[in-house]
């Protein structure tokens, strides 16, 4: 297989660009996640892909919890302070101040929307955790278009 052909194929794979939050017993985090779709209607289930090792990745697993706050079109920057590892500075991580709900992840007040899950099911292959998560708690800040990745000019596959 031609290594360019099968990048540039995956990457044909349309995403959009997600703060998604996560907890322990020490505390919050958040990461900037798109391996993310809806896998269910009933149940509602979301099936996340989060790269294995990580201090999320842990948290998800140790947890059995997770966030997906939806950004809007143009939060860029918001996102991109989420390539990096963070400390929590009193409701705030990367300067965007947070609440927590349901599941005690963190939920960004700048999102558009937001919703909360608990673990169901997982998988662990390649380098990346895939979690299956039942939508437990929802709730929309405000109207608006969603960030794709393709508006940013990032990649992340292939």
């Amino acid at each position: 297989m031609d290594p360019k052909a099968r990048k540039a194929a995956l990457r044909g794979i349309t995403y959009g660009l997600y703060l998604v939050g996560t907890k322990d017993e020490d505390g919050v985090n958040a990461f900037a996640g798109n391996f993310l779709t809806q896998t269910s209607f009933e149940p509602p289930l979301v099936t996340l892909a989060v790269k294995a090792g990580t201090r999320s990745q842990q948290q998800i697993a140790s947890s059995g919890v997770f966030s997906v706050n939806v950004l809007e079109s143009g939060q860029k920057d918001m996102v991109t302070a989420f390539f990096r590892a963070l400390q929590v500075e009193g409701n705030k991580l990367a300067g965007y101040e947070f609440d927590t709900a349901e599941t005690g992840c963190p939920i960004f007040k700048d999102a558009l929307s937001f919703f909360e899950c608990k673990v169901v099911n997982r998988l662990e292959i390649g380098d990346h955790y895939i979690y299956v998560g039942e939508v437990i708690h929802a709730g929309v800040h405000r109207e608006g278009d969603p960030l794709t990745m393709k508006e940013t000019g990032f990649y992340y596959g292939g």
